[in-house]
């Protein structure tokens, strides 16, 4: 952090987030979002200059106030909420282990969000993004088998790009999710498409004279580094607007995987093993989901409706 000779030797921040990868298993994307955010917060009390830098010993509610007043000038409300989880917990974590004595966050409330449900698209709807079989290079290889992966199986962008070769069982259909959120890994089955277009990509690789050696990326950019898990992005935004769809992220593509699932009859056990989530109430939201799009077809169908 930039808080230099005015802060204290012990670099807090760096304690907190190997907390956080320790202790909780956090993501590097997570510790770095948490970082940046805590950065701000840094830059915003120094802007006094030296002689007002504000050590975190004495961080007050109402420095924290001044700084979200601040930030809400600049972003949407959930990300103002984003700020407020990181402050509350960063705060939290210093007063527990004995680094400060009092707790600023502490008084600062998370804003309360309406609840509001992911647009609910058919299978059929999603239909654009697999029509064609043609996979003539690597990169369509790559982003046919982005999308099997994370509507068809329903991994998480960052598990995505995280597979190795190594991970992957084409002739078992299978692959391993390795540290997954909470750093846990699982078994995910893959779709006979999915299959296909690894398999693809594979040779591809193969033929491209790249080495595909068991600890080598499969999702790998044009200069044969790993794939960001911003580029997955735009491959997922770029696919949906040449099926004519409208943007959406590849969480979103998630979420559609696990409604089908439930649509089509799965049970959210399963569904929750599949997905790699912690709680099954995690899981539960998938049938407010369902639940919404039964009551809008019985609506506009049913003469009782």
């Amino acid at each position: 952090m930039p808080r230099g000779a005015g802060q204290s030797e012990i670099d807090f921040v760096a304690i907190y987030l190997r907390d956080l990868e320790v202790q909780r298993g956090s993501s590097p994307h997570t510790r770095r979002a948490y970082r940046r955010e805590l950065e701000r917060l840094d830059a915003a009390l120094a802007r006094g200059g030296p002689d007002r830098t504000v050590a975190w010993r004495e961080v007050t509610a109402d420095d924290l106030r001044r700084f979200l007043a601040g930030r809400g000038e600049q972003v949407g409300r959930r990300s103002l909420g984003r700020t407020v989880s990181v402050l509350r917990s960063f705060f939290a974590y210093l007063h527990r282990v004995g680094l400060i004595d009092g707790n600023p966050a502490a008084e600062i409330g998370v804003p309360r969000f309406p609840h509001a449900l992911p647009r609910y698209l058919a299978e059929s709807d999603l239909a654009g993004l697999f029509e064609s079989d043609v996979l003539p290079d690597e990169a369509s290889a790559r982003d046919r088998a982005l999308l099997e992966l994370l509507y068809g199986s329903g991994l998480r962008a960052g598990e995505v790009v995280a597979l190795d070769w190594r991970d992957v069982a084409l002739d078992q259909r299978r692959v391993h999710v390795r540290s997954g959120k909470g750093n846990k890994d699982r078994i995910v089955p893959i779709s006979h498409p999915a299959r296909y277009a690894l398999e693809r990509l594979a040779a591809l690789q193969a033929t491209g004279g790249g080495d595909r050696g068991p600890r080598r990326p499969v999702f790998r950019n044009r200069s044969g580094a790993r794939l960001a898990v911003r580029s997955v992005g735009r491959i997922v935004n770029v696919a949906m607007r040449r099926a004519g769809l409208p943007p959406m992220n590849p969480h979103a593509l998630r979420h559609r995987c696990a409604t089908h699932l439930l649509d089509s009859g799965a049970d959210l056990r399963s569904i929750q093993d599949l997905l790699g989530h912690a709680s099954l109430t995690t899981t539960q939201k998938y049938t407010h989901v369902s639940l919404s799009h039964l009551r809008n077809t019985h609506r506009r169908f049913h003469p009782r409706g």
